[in-house]
């Protein structure tokens, strides 16, 4: 399932390589360097771009590694928030203070269940990622493909339950910057 164009740290180690390059070539004047150089850099910034890409769909969330499931306390949460910002909406209309500091309490107790479940998901997918990636080495060295893939494929549903916690809390943070 894993795409090994799509690794951070492959393209932490290209852009470095690219960067050399390119200064070798700067140094010795031949533009044949210092263009290699530069599109090793290029290259690797999409790698990075795609190994980071994210799409969430309610309830999942979707990378180049796969799809995983959102722990329930994410859709559950923000589901509280909505509710609990209608509440607080409607009895900010039609003037009743219960039923907007309930509004209020709701919309609270959705964003903490929400961030719960961002936490397990991000907990999770990284202990899913080194687990994977250590299972995957030790049947790697012992020869066993079925079991390799299958460590493979923990590591991949762990990045993208990462990738995907990281996704909702870098939104929330820009627009809470806003």
């Amino acid at each position: 399932m894993s795409d090994n164009n799509t690794s951070t740290l492959k393209s932490y180690v290209d852009s470095a390589t690219g960067a050399a390059q390119n200064l070798v070539g700067n140094i010795l004047g031949t533009a044949g360097d210092q263009a290699e150089g530069q599109a090793k850099k290029d290259k690797a910034q999409a790698e990075h771009d795609a190994s980071h890409a994210t799409v969430k769909v309610p309830g999942a969330t979707a990378t180049a590694d796969g799809v995983a499931k959102d722990h329930p306390d994410r859709t559950a949460g923000s589901w509280n928030q909505t509710a609990g910002s209608a509440k607080e909406f409607v009895g900010g209309v039609l003037g009743n203070e219960s039923l907007k500091q309930s509004g209020r309490q709701q919309n609270r107790e959705g964003q903490e269940q929400e961030a719960r479940g961002q936490l397990n998901d991000f907990t999770s997918g990284a202990a899913d990622r080194v687990a994977g990636s250590l299972g995957s080495g030790v049947a790697a060295v012992t020869g066993d493909r079925v079991k390799q893939a299958q460590y493979q494929d923990q590591h991949d549903e762990g990045k993208t339950k990462q990738r995907g916690a990281e996704y909702d809390i870098r939104k929330q943070a820009e627009a809470g910057s806003q």
